[in-house]
């Protein structure tokens, strides 16, 4: 059976969960590759929704092995309100392995995030503030604090006092903050360290023995291509790899166990925080106000009111390319019905001239304006359809539409927010 990669198109909160909860019973393993809890994923199963920020999706389907992978920055505050959140409501989270090289966010990424975020001013990136940035640049910096070290209290405070020897630097002479002590750091560190052991070990090595044994690991990245820090709207961005090839190294499994990379799309288009979007409405009583009320548009982790745009078919384009996706799942179809035409961004125009493809300068890009086509609507309700033919005349032209102009199949179609709320055109496995 196949390593499955599954990551957003877009700028984040495509709805992953969605193509992971598809999946359902054939899937043994769930592995968070990357980002940290600076992004959520809602979940609804019955009657019940479920907010994650930090946890795999996975960890609400029995019989699944959810895992964090090295590649995943740790806020052992936020694992153990989510995991004590979780068993409150019935759900048994003892199986959560956690990768011994993931890295730790401490007290002081944190502050730092805040107060650095602030100091940017109009220049302001639009960070959630939860320290996952400088936790990754520790991790580049080799200034990190890694999992496996909470186990050796000596290692521990070495690393915290040479971390702490810049920081406070910082956080004394440029930003008038108090310095972080050694000590505070330390012993809320440890506190965490005999409820973490038990789920700590080699990641990499289990994910590998399970797909030796034909089982199914889906990989599940957080944030999304746009998002990503090497390909994303830079600087505007996250601090990790959010593509495909990330699943690779964010996990410990060589890049030939991946068989299949699922793309995660909305019917239209949104992202958080700073940066270009080229086809965000802009009116708050108009479409724009429309399209955030009628999508439930708030942040699942911030929720700070999400930006909100027309399907953006270039950025598809892109996306598919970077991360070489195989199936597109769209989400949210449903959200249109009401429309009497939805209008789609085929194209950009960048000071004049067409542009098909996004454009490498981020300065075009910022200035690009979307060249738009539109496609009846439909005013039926779509909820309750699970095959394809059952959908209006006008949501199938429009689906298959998106799928031409996107350069790649749709596979799966999201029609509400429940778990079987989905059309199922070709399977992800």
């Amino acid at each position: 059976m196949p390593g499955i990669v599954i990551v957003g198109v877009q700028w984040g909160d495509e709805g992953k969960g969605k193509a992971t909860d598809l999946l359902g019973d054939r899937t043994d393993w769930v592995v968070k590759f990357n980002g940290g809890n600076n992004a959520g994923h809602t979940v609804v199963i019955g009657d019940e929704k479920y907010a994650l920020h930090l946890l795999p999706s996975g960890i609400l389907s029995p019989g699944v092995t959810p895992v964090i992978g090295n590649g995943v920055v740790v806020d052992l505050e936020v694992l153990f309100e989510e995991l004590d959140a979780l068993n409150a409501r019935g759900i048994d989270t003892s199986k959560l392995k956690i990768s011994a090289n993931a890295h730790i966010i401490t007290h002081y990424h944190r502050t730092l995030d805040k107060v650095q975020e602030r100091f940017l001013g109009k220049r302001q990136i639009g960070t959630t503030g939860r320290g996952i940035g400088p936790s990754y640049a520790d991790k580049i910096n080799r200034m990190g604090i890694r999992m496996q070290d909470l186990f050796d209290e000596s290692i521990l405070r070495q690393k915290v006092e040479g971390a702490l020897d810049q920081k406070n630097h910082l956080l004394l002479k440029v930003f008038n903050r108090r310095a972080i002590t050694v000590d505070e750091v330390v012993e809320d560190l440890l506190s965490y360290v005999e409820r973490v052991r038990p789920m700590v070990c080699d990641t990499g090595l289990l994910l590998d023995r399970a797909l030796d044994r034909d089982e199914v690991v889906v990989f599940e990245g957080g944030q999304a291509t746009m998002l990503d820090v090497d390909h994303g709207t830079y600087p505007f961005v996250t601090s990790s790899t959010a593509t495909a090839a990330g699943a690779a190294s964010g996990s410990g499994v060589g890049p030939g166990r991946l068989d299949r990379i699922v793309g995660i799309v909305k019917a239209y288009t949104t992202r958080v925080g700073a940066g270009p979007f080229p086809t965000e409405l802009f009116d708050t009583d108009g479409d724009g106000n429309w399209l955030r009320t009628t999508g439930h548009e708030f942040g699942t982790t911030t929720g700070r009111e999400r930006r909100v745009g027309w399907y953006d078919a270039p950025i598809t384009r892109y996306a598919t390319r970077v991360n070489g996706i195989t199936d597109l799942v769209l989400t949210k179809l449903d959200v249109l019905t009401g429309r009497p035409t939805i209008p789609v961004c085929v194209a950009y125009d960048v000071n004049g001239e067409r542009c098909d493809e996004v454009p490498v300068s981020q300065s075009d890009f910022h200035h690009a304006t979307p060249i738009l086509e539109e496609y009846p609507g439909w005013s039926e309700d779509i909820s309750g359809c699970r095959t394809f033919e059952e959908l209006p005349q006008n949501a199938q032209d429009y689906v298959l539409a998106l799928e031409r102009i996107s350069g790649t199949r749709i596979s799966v179609i999201g029609v509400g927010p429940a778990r079987d709320a989905v059309i199922v055109r070709h399977d992800l496995t």
